[in-house]
Parts: C-alpha cells; structure tokens; sequence
C-alpha cells in the first residue's frame, strides 16, 4: 500500500483549538502538513488565527451562536464559513483532504467520521466515542470502503506500533495501560466529596475537562477498552488493563510465544498525533526524550473496579454488545456534565454509568440512528434520575 508524503499531505483538523487540535497544528507546521480545513466547537477568534495562520481554506464553527463572531475576525479572507453539524460534514467530506483528524469531544464526532469515511477519507481518530458508541457501523464502513484508522490515544497507539511487523491474529493479549488518575488508591469514602477542581487535576496529561475527568472516574479507560476491540478485533478476555502510574508504558502487546513488546516514551500526546498523522515516517518530535534513569523505578497495579463503577460498567456493557456502549456512552457525557455544573457529587457519575449498563434495554444497532436513539435514552434516563 502506497501513503502520500508527510510534506504532501492534506488533512482537516476537527477540534482545532482543543488540546489535541492545537498539538496537531503544531506537528502540522513543523512538518509542512498542508491543512485544508480547520473546525472548533466555539473558540471563534482562535480558530480564525489558525486559519490565517495555516491557509486553511475552509472553517467550521459548530456553536452557531459563534458564528458572528467567527464572520467579522474572517471577514475580507477567501476562507469559506461553515457551521453547525452539517459544516462538519462538510469540512470531513472535502474532496482534497487526505485524511481527518477527529479530535472533537463527544459524540459529535461519531457522524464527520461516517462521512470522512464514505468519501474515502483516511481518518487519524483522537474521538473515542466514535468507535464506542458506532464501533461496529465505522470498522465496517472503514473496511468496505479501504479506508485507514489511525489511533491517535496514546494507548492506542502504543498497542499499533507495537503491532508492525506481526500478525493480529498472533496476538495473545493486549496490555491496555492507565494512570489510575488523580484518586488512584483513594476509597469510594475518600471520593465522596470530591470537587470539580480536584478531578480536573490530572498527575501526568493535560487534557479538556470532559477527558480530564473521565480520567479521574477510570471511565476513559472503560471507552478505551472499547476502543481497543473495535480497533484491533479483539474480545473482552484478551484485554488486560494495568495500572502504571509514571504513564511512561504507553500499552503493550503479548504474543502467542509470551513475548511482550511495550511501547514507551514520555507522557505527551504530540508523539501519537505526529505518528497518526506522518505514518509510516519517523522523523524528528518536538518533545522531551525518555530517560529511564530519570525515572528510576516504575510501578505497576491492578485498577480498582470495585471503587471506580465507570470502569466497571464499561467492561459490563461491551460484553454484553448491542447498544449498551453507546449507552453508558451517552449516560457518561450527561453524568460529567451535571457534575462539572456543580449538580451531582463525582461518585455519582460512575452510579449513573453503572446504572444505565444493568437498567437500560439492550438493542441491536443496525445503522447510526440506533446509535443516536441509545445515546439520547441515556442521556434522558441520567436526567430522570436526578431530576435535572
């Protein structure tokens, strides 16, 4: 199989202005990636500097109210305004790009990476509700179409490297890593009064503060066990999640010989965005190298399911398949929201997602409005059950 050239590569960056957006524009520039659209949820004035910046030809703002404002800061520029979830349609089906990068938050992503998909588009995927809550209809849509999934996590990617040069079906398992977040070892007493500045403090990653604080429930580590089966076609029982508090394993792959290959490096998302985006080249990162002198020691735990329900309910939902994914999804997304609005106590966030796994009906998903309809009972079952 044949790539374009880092220097001659077109891509479109969905979530410009979020933490993995500017880090891609960052890798974008140092490596003469030509950008050809450019999309932020509200951040108007930066996204229009971006794209002066970069001489993105189209931009999305997908906060219509933002829309004005992103109009005057681009008004006399030959750049073309989109908007809404249409805009990022649009921005993902571009007939010139190459390949998208989806790093929005949420399940907006799940519909510009269907579309990115349908026009042949390689997709370098930093959205984990994409693949967890449509797992299946995008890893279909993906192979009928020959399309490409770059893994963008840092786990993800880690297990990807660590995959070239062998066979999938000559895995043994995989090593999904965590940092066990900012409350690793803490008690489900310990957690009750825990606030939203604590959550959103996390040891090792700066990140949004969706992601932030589904650091701190394990819940990005149950969408990420998700992830890791759609990406890699793997089962439940081959997914083995450790604890490694330094995040200096990314992730690992045992084979079938009990070899095990890890991938390492210092906690910094710009070494996966460049390698999704500059795949199959290795060439310079603007990033500290690893030092495992530094260091000294790692360490290694098992996670607590029995304290973190998010993890829990993740593992609980994938296996039994359907629609629950999408579901406790769904339920997530409201749950942090409530609770970064100050509505719920942060224990409760992993109720709801445990909730929504055991309490809600499971349904096949045959197309994406079964995945749509799932992730708005869910978000509709959170609002009932705290009133909100």
């Amino acid at each position: 199989m044949s790539y374009v050239s880092a220097g001659a590569k077109k891509i479109a960056i969905l979530g410009s202005t979020g933490s993995i957006g500017t880090q891609a524009v960052e890798i974008a520039k140092m490596h003469g990636l030509k950008v050809t659209a450019l999309a932020a949820n509200a951040n108007a004035e930066m996204l229009a500097e971006q794209a002066k910046e970069l001489g993105a030809r189209h931009v999305c703002i997908y906060d219509e109210e933002k829309l004005p404002a992103l109009e005057e800061a681009l008004a006399g520029e030959d750049i073309k305004i989109h908007s809404g979830m249409e805009g990022l349609c649009e921005i993902a089906r571009l007939e010139e790009n190459d390949m998208v990068l989806n790093s929005v938050v949420g399940m907006v992503g799940l519909k510009p990476t269907l579309e990115a998909i349908e026009a042949g588009k390689d997709i370098a995927l930093a959205n984990k509700e994409t693949l967890v809550a449509g797992g299946e209809l995008v890893t279909k849509a993906a192979k009928e179409k020959g399309v490409k999934i770059f893994p963008v996590d840092s786990e993800h990617s880690a297990i990807f490297q660590c995959l070239q040069g062998n066979k999938r079906e000559q895995i043994s398992k995989v090593i999904l890593t965590a940092s066990g977040g900012p409350f690793f070892g803490r008690t489900r007493e310990e957690l009750r009064g825990v606030t939203v500045a604590q959550a959103l403090s996390h040891p090792n990653w700066s990140m949004g503060k969706k992601i932030t604080c589904d650091s701190a429930t394990l819940m990005n580590k149950g969408l990420e066990f998700i992830e890791a089966m759609h990406l890699f076609g793997l089962t439940p029982s081959q997914i083995e999640i450790v604890v490694q508090r330094e995040s200096v394993i990314h992730s690992a792959v045992e084979f079938k010989d009990h070899s095990v290959i890890a991938q390492m490096g210092v906690p910094d998302m710009k070494i996966p965005i460049q390698y999704a985006l500059l795949y199959p080249e290795r060439v310079d990162c603007p990033v500290k190298p690893l030092s495992l002198c530094d260091y000294g020691v790692l360490h290694f735990a098992k996670p607590d399911t029995d304290t973190f329900d998010c993890l829990k309910a993740c593992i609980e939902a994938v296996t039994a398949g359907g629609d629950l994914p999408a579901a406790v999804n769904g339920a997530n997304e409201e749950a942090v929201r409530l609770f970064l609005d100050g509505k719920i106590g942060f224990l409760q966030i992993g109720e709801a997602v445990l909730a929504a796994a055991r309490e809600m009906q499971r349904h096949e998903i045959h197309n994406l409005s079964d995945v749509l309809a799932a992730d708005k009972a869910a978000r509709e079952f959170v609002k009932e059950r705290y009133k909100a």
